[in-house]
């Protein structure tokens, strides 16, 4: 009996079993359903400023803040793909004086676009937390998307009088979270 006779037989009963194999036809036109929901979650800006900071030459001021500019607009993807965006602010007042604050959303040539209000009351000696949530969908998003920088203005309300030496601060945080629609 020859030697490579087993071989031959073993190659020939594979090659016959892989047209006998199964398969089914493939749909390549899942492809154009192909849809992918992420979600990004980011840091917005943030700030403390102590009660002396609001004293210029013994006088009570206002403070008017720019904030680093939206980058994140300027790329096409995801400005194209951008569906909801959820912005959160927390103000946490430990001043004995009340404050408005407004948070003003500029396009490229700095004019405003979309304005965020705040009432923050004074503080009394327990916890002085304001919190909100602002969701930019449809015409509010289209604004959104032409942002370019942001602004802070913080403006104190009648109430006792600062000095260089009044205890506590005004502290802001803020994120984003950001759903977009990949198809």
């Amino acid at each position: 009996m020859n030697p490579y006779r087993p071989n031959k037989i073993l190659g020939f009963l594979l090659l016959t079993l892989l047209f006998f194999s199964c398969s089914s036809d493939l749909d390549f036109n899942q492809a154009n359903d192909f849809k992918l929901e992420p979600i990004f979650i980011a840091n917005l800006a943030s700030f403390e400023i102590p009660a002396n900071q609001f004293i210029e030459k013994g006088m009570e001021q206002n403070i008017a803040m720019e904030a680093q500019e939206f980058d994140v607009f300027r790329d096409s993807f995801f400005r194209e793909n951008l569906r909801r965006a959820d912005f959160f602010f927390e103000i946490n007042n430990t001043i004995n004086r009340s404050y408005t604050i407004d948070i003003i959303l500029l396009d490229v040539n700095d004019q405003p676009l979309f304005n965020i209000p705040f009432d923050v009351p004074a503080y009394t000696g327990t916890k002085n937390q304001v919190t909100r949530k602002v969701i930019f969908e449809d015409v509010n998003l289209e604004l959104l998307k032409s942002t370019r920088r942001m602004d802070f203005v913080l403006t104190m309300k009648a109430g006792p009088a600062l000095n260089a030496s009044s205890p506590g601060s005004l502290k802001l945080r803020s994120s984003a979270t950001a759903y977009l629609l990949v198809e």
